[in-house]
């Protein structure tokens, strides 16, 4: 089940781990994504630390928050040659990362797919 927050990441719990990435909505979808600064394998990350920054065509840097605590196990390596991925709805291309050692209880804060549908539309996004 993949679990989103307000602020467009997503967290998809498949075992005793989570994979992170950002939601198609995250910003407008006429920008490219010029570059996306990956987290380092290994960090720990608490709920709401800076954890990846992304460059938009803009100039401007849209900065991820960590959407769950744990340690960074993996990064998608692709966006560092192919940062345009990130928001792909291929979600085997757009992935951030993975993380063990998570606090699976923090997804209680998050919102399931109808909730999140329902606040975009709030939003005007879809």
């Amino acid at each position: 089940m993949k679990y989103y927050s307000e602020d467009h990441e997503w967290v998809e719990i498949i075992g005793d781990e989570a994979v992170v990435g950002l939601s198609e909505y995250a910003f407008d979808q006429e920008l490219e994504v010029l570059a996306v600064e990956l987290p380092e394998e290994e960090t720990d990350f608490i709920i709401g630390d800076k954890f990846v920054e992304v460059q938009l065509e803009s100039g401007e840097n849209l900065e991820l928050y960590c959407p769950i605590s744990g340690t960074v196990i993996a990064v998608n390596e692709l966006l560092q040659d192919e940062p345009g991925q990130l928001l792909d709805t291929n979600e085997e291309r757009c992935w951030i990362c993975r993380l063990s050692n998570i606090d699976i209880d923090e997804v209680n804060d998050m919102m399931n797919e109808d909730a999140y549908f329902r606040y975009l539309r709030k939003l005007g996004k879809v």
